[in-house]
């Protein structure tokens, strides 16, 4: 269906309506195109953040679903799905344990600014971070006293810890660093919550 600016359908929202080309299933609406005399326009409306979509929006119905907050505690080891960056950003606990299985364990943890991880080392367990939100600094070494690398790392990159590597990640940034972490095999009980980074330093952490 063709919808010029002026229709009745545009006439039915306050939102601006914009226009797309032509697709052979669904319009994008995150796309910009350039008109031109040959291209045939599509226009429709971007439901606004808690709108509920119609029929005519099959293709984004999952997208408006996933925008509820999901539930953060410890699913493993049933099957899972879900939107790790929504969850990570959602997240207030130094770490939280999000899912536990007998060979992997994936946590969400959030930095508070100034603050850092904390300079570790996992004899047996391989680890990776993936940061969502926020930025700092990540060293590793072979021991306490020579952490050699030394990274920048920002929103969207990836840090691979080998076991026995001592390694530590500070945020330099103005925010909570956000970030997931992967560890095989698991490195904390299942359903551990730690609120703070104190909680996890305690002699006998609470889980």
């Amino acid at each position: 269906m063709c919808y010029s600016p002026g229709s009745y359908l545009s006439s039915m929202y306050s939102h601006p309506m914009y226009p797309c080309p032509k697709h052979p299933l669904h319009p994008n609406p995150y796309a910009h195109y350039t008109h031109n005399a040959h291209t045939t326009m599509h226009y429709f409306h971007p439901a606004p953040r808690n709108h509920q979509p119609c029929a005519a929006q099959p293709a984004m119905r999952n997208h408006w679903k996933d925008r509820n907050d999901q539930v953060i505690r410890d699913y493993g080891p049933n099957p899972f799905v879900v939107n790790i960056e929504q969850v990570t950003e959602q997240n207030n606990t130094y770490r939280t344990a999000l899912w536990t299985g007998n060979h992997f364990q994936l946590t969400v943890m959030s930095i508070n600014v100034g603050e850092d991880i904390g300079l570790e080392v996992h004899p047996e367990t391989d680890q990776f971070i993936r940061i969502e939100e926020g930025q700092g600094v990540v060293q590793m070494g072979d021991s306490k006293d020579k952490l050699d690398f030394v990274r920048n790392v920002y929103e969207d990159y990836a840090i691979v810890v080998p076991a026995g590597k001592w390694h530590n990640v500070t945020n330099t940034g103005n925010k909570p660093l956000k970030v997931y972490v992967i560890y095989a095999p698991p490195e904390h009980p299942h359903g551990t919550v730690h609120k703070t980074k104190k909680d996890a330093l305690a002699p006998n952490p609470s889980y």
